[in-house]
């Protein structure tokens, strides 16, 4: 039977079960996660919390992580500045990156949500207000959602993938992690 872990990966942690190549150990996903033979469906960047979908299940793997198939991706991003309906509208048309058009997003300002707080925690700026927006992209490119914030002029401070697809990472503490059923 494939398995499926939906695991919340804290912030500094690497997508991956090993470290190649750094002088200084980084820590990974073999510190939170004892499932021999499941790997990761996609990736989340070092500097990202969240969602990661982990499976011992190759086409469920490549159904999860391959463009392709455009599942929804939602992310809580907090950014420097307010946003305003022009930046949210460019977002939802598709914003112009150096490596192409990304296809047009779901986004809206939101409150800031409820969430565990962050080691280390984001820097306050007294001078710059901080706001938060829930972005979903159904593409999967590098840093993507941060250089889509950034042409809008909303640099991102925080990034939590709070979903993907039907899978959500609601409920689980950083570091935690769950099997999920598979589906058909």
């Amino acid at each position: 039977m494939p398995r499926l872990i939906l695991f919340n990966k804290p912030y500094d942690v690497l997508s991956q079960f090993t470290d190649r190549g750094a002088e200084t150990a980084r820590p990974t996903l073999s510190a939170f996660i004892d499932a021999p033979g499941v790997y990761p469906a996609g990736r989340l960047d070092r500097d990202s919390e969240g969602l990661l979908l982990l499976t011992d299940d190759g086409r469920l793997q490549a159904r999860i992580a391959d463009p392709r198939f455009k599942l929804p991706k939602t992310y809580l991003v907090q950014v420097e500045g307010a946003p305003d309906e022009t930046a949210l509208d460019r977002l939802r048309q598709g914003v112009r990156l150096k490596d192409g058009p990304t296809q047009p997003a779901m986004a809206e300002a939101i409150e800031p949500p409820a969430l565990w707080p962050r080691d280390p925690p984001v820097r306050f700026r007294k001078s710059v207000p901080d706001h938060w927006i829930r972005l979903t992209i159904r593409e999967g490119r590098n840093r993507q959602v941060r250089r889509m914030t950034a042409a809008v002029g909303l640099p991102t401070l925080r990034l939590v993938r709070w979903s993907v697809g039907g899978w959500s990472v609601e409920g689980l503490a950083p570091g935690e992690w769950r099997e999920a059923p598979v589906p058909r």
